[in-house]
C-alpha cells in the first residue's frame, strides 16, 4: 500500500523537538504525572508510563527527574493536578489540526489556544469537528532504504494492521494501539528498530501545502505546539518543505 511522503515532515519535526529540549521535558514530565497517575507507578502494568518512560529516557530527561514525577504522580510527593483536553480545529487550506493539552487551567488554555488559531490564519472547531479524519494507532517509521520485505513479514507475524510505504520510501507499520509495544518488540528483536515511534492520531487523508500556504501552516502548527499546555498537535497537511 502506497502513502504520502512522511519523512521530511518527521525529519523537520525531530530537529525543533531538539532545539527545544526545554520544552520537550515539560511535556514528558506533564504525560509521566499523568500516565503514572491514570495506570499506577509500575511500568510493567502501564503501557503508557512505560512509553513516557521511554521517550523521557530518549530525550536524556535524568532518572532522578523521572523518579520524582512518577512519586508526584502516585502521592509519594505534592505536585500539580493536570487535566487533559483535546482542541480541534483547522489551519490553512482547510487542513485538520488535533490539539491534546495537559493543564491545571482550562480557561487559560482554551483561550491560548484560540488565539494561537486565530492570529495565524486557522479556525478553532468544536469536538469532534475534525477527529472522524483520524485514526487512533500505534505508529513505528522506519528510513527510507530498510528493507520493505522483512519488516512486512515481522510485523504482520506480529500482528499489525498494515504495513505502508511512504513516496520517498519510508516504511510506516500501523498497529491497534493495544498491540503497538508487542509488534515494536518483534520488530526490534529482528534488528528492526523504528526512528519514530508512537501510539498517535493519524490522518486518514492528507491535504498538500506548498509555497506560502505550507509556510503559514508551519506558522500556525510552530505557534500552538510553543504553547505551554500543548502536549501533542496531529494535523493532516502535506508540507513542501
Amino acid at each position: 500500500m502506497a502513502g504520502h511522503s512522511k519523512w521530511a515532515n518527521i525529519q523537520h519535526r525531530k530537529g525543533r523537538q531538539d532545539e527545544k529540549r526545554g520544552k520537550v521535558w515539560t511535556r514528558l514530565t506533564r504525560e509521566i504525572i499523568v500516565s503514572a497517575r491514570a495506570g499506577g507507578g509500575d511500568i510493567a502494568m502501564n503501557p503508557r508510563l512505560r512509553l513516557a518512560i521511554e521517550k523521557a529516557k530518549a530525550a536524556n530527561m535524568p532518572a532522578d527527574n523521572i523518579k520524582r514525577n512518577v512519586d508526584k504522580a502516585t502521592g509519594n510527593l505534592d505536585g500539580v493536578t493536570y487535566e487533559e483536553i483535546r482542541y480541534e480545529g483547522y489551519g490553512i487550506g482547510g487542513a485538520a489540526i488535533i490539539v491534546d493539552c495537559m493543564t491545571d487551567n482550562r480557561v487559560r488554555t482554551v483561550a491560548e489556544v484560540r488565539h494561537a488559531f486565530s492570529k495565524y490564519g486557522g479556525n478553532l472547531g468544536t469536538e469532534g469537528s475534525v477527529a472522524f479524519q483520524f485514526k487512533h494507532v500505534g505508529q513505528l517509521i522506519f528510513a527510507p532504504g530498510t528493507s520493505e520485505d522483512k519488516v512486512m513479514e515481522v510485523a504482520l507475524e506480529a500482528g499489525a494492521e498494515d504495513v505502508v510505504v511512504d513516496d520517498d520510501g519510508a516504511i510506516e507499520v500501523l498497529t491497534a494501539p493495544g498491540d503497538f509495544e508487542s509488534v515494536r518488540a518483534a520488530l526490534e528483536a529482528a534488528g528492526l528498530k523504528a526512528d519514530a515511534a508512537e501510539v498517535t492520531m493519524r490522518a486518514e487523508n492528507t491535504i498538500d501545502l506548498a509555497g506560502e500556504d505550507a509556510a503559514r501552516m508551519q506558522k500556525l502548527l510552530d505557534v500552538i505546539e510553543d504553547l505551554d499546555d500543548a502536549q501533542e498537535v496531529f494535523h493532516n497537511a502535506n508540507l513542501d518543505q
